[in-house]
C-alpha cells in the first residue's frame, strides 16, 4: 500500500464518520446529545478538509474547475424549477 492509496483510505474512513455524526445529530434525543454530535461532526469536517487539502496539493485529489456555461446550465434547471 502506497501513501496515496492510505490517505484515501483515511479520507474515506473520515467522510464516513462524518455522516454518522450527522445522523446522531439530526437524531439527538437532548439538547446536550445534540451539542456532542454536533462538536464531533465539526472536529471531522475539519479534519476531513485537512486530508484532502494534503491529498490537493500532492496531485492525488485533483479538483476540475467547473465550466461557466455548465454553471449557468444548472442555474436555469432549477431557476425553472422554483
Amino acid at each position: 500500500m502506497n501513501d496515496k492509496e492510505i490517505m484515501e483510505g483515511i479520507l474515506l474512513t473520515t467522510k464516513g464518520v462524518c455522516d454518522l455524526y450527522l445522523h446522531g445529530s439530526v437524531e439527538s434525543a437532548t439538547p446536550q446529545v445534540h451539542e456532542t454530535f454536533n462538536t464531533a461532526l465539526n472536529d471531522a469536517i475539519c479534519m476531513q478538509n485537512g486530508i484532502y487539502s494534503a491529498m490537493q496539493s500532492r496531485g492525488w485529489y485533483p479538483a476540475d474547475q467547473a465550466q461557466p456555461q455548465s454553471i449557468q446550465q444548472v442555474r436555469q434547471k432549477y431557476s425553472a424549477q422554483g
